[in-house]
């Protein structure tokens, strides 16, 4: 398949950057090299006539839905690159950007100010709250990307980079940064996870501080960023960010 073929299958979801399988999620080499091939062959091109003043790659133009599409693009400056993906019943709020080669699942809310870089993987059922960043990842190429599996709840402000991973139903409150850095307190099982491990399914993660070491640091009271799993779902948890189906 050449790269326009591979991004014509990116957006109608028959292929992904990245799916679920039995062991795990796979990268898929093919569709990051496909978009890198895309970047390397396109032009720079206005965009005059249609979105006044932009300019831009020629092959990788954003793209336009239909009500047949049964997306909910919502007036006041989003965009959708070509080669992404966006399911029926999503609702995409202004002004939010889907980056080329990402997925965003079925009943899905992209809300405003919000980013879903490249390949980014977002579940079905997912809430994307304000100024949410999800990193993209192209290179290394057999890294994975982004991924926020079925049922995520993602506060606002938060940010998710370094192919960082949220299992289902997780909750991750405002202001939360998660990455490959940044290690993850969980104060109900009373342990460090690994850096760079993906948040368990059902935690909810907040904002939190830990002491930096060093005597200088000690005697300034500074503090490192951390976050920490503070419990895991339960009914009160899931009727608090269940999604207001009146809203569809």
């Amino acid at each position: 398949m050449n790269y326009e073929e591979i991004l014509d299958a990116l957006e109608t979801g028959s292929m992904r950057a990245a799916s679920p399988s039995k062991d795990g999620w796979v990268v898929n080499i093919e569709v990051k090299q496909a978009i890198l091939q895309s970047f390397k062959e396109g032009v720079n091109t206005s965009y005059e006539g249609i979105y006044e003043g932009f300019v831009d790659k020629h092959n990788l133009p954003p793209r336009y839905f239909s009500p047949e599409d049964q997306v909910r693009l919502v007036p006041g400056g989003s965009s959708v690159r070509r080669g992404a993906y966006v399911a029926p019943s999503v609702i995409i709020m202004p002004p939010a950007y889907i980056n080329v080669g990402a997925y965003v699942g079925e009943g899905s809310m992209v809300d405003s100010h919000a980013l879903v870089g490249s390949c980014a993987q977002v579940g079905k059922g997912v809430h994307l709250s304000a100024a949410v960043q999800l990193g993209g990842v192209l290179e290394p190429i057999g890294m994975k990307p982004v991924i926020i599996e079925d049922d995520c709840f993602i506060g606002a402000g938060v940010s998710i980079v370094e192919g960082i991973m949220v299992q289902k139903r997780a909750i991750i409150a405002p202001g939360v940064i998660l990455s490959k850095s940044i290690p993850v307190y969980d104060a109900v099982k009373e342990e460090i996870r690994p850096r760079g491990a993906a948040i368990p399914e059902g935690a909810v993660v907040i904002p939190g501080s830990r002491p930096m070491k060093g005597d200088w640091a000690s005697s300034q009271g500074l503090s490192m960023q951390c976050p920490i799993i503070v419990k895991y779902r339960d009914q009160s948890t899931d009727a608090s960010t269940e999604l207001e189906q009146a809203l569809r």
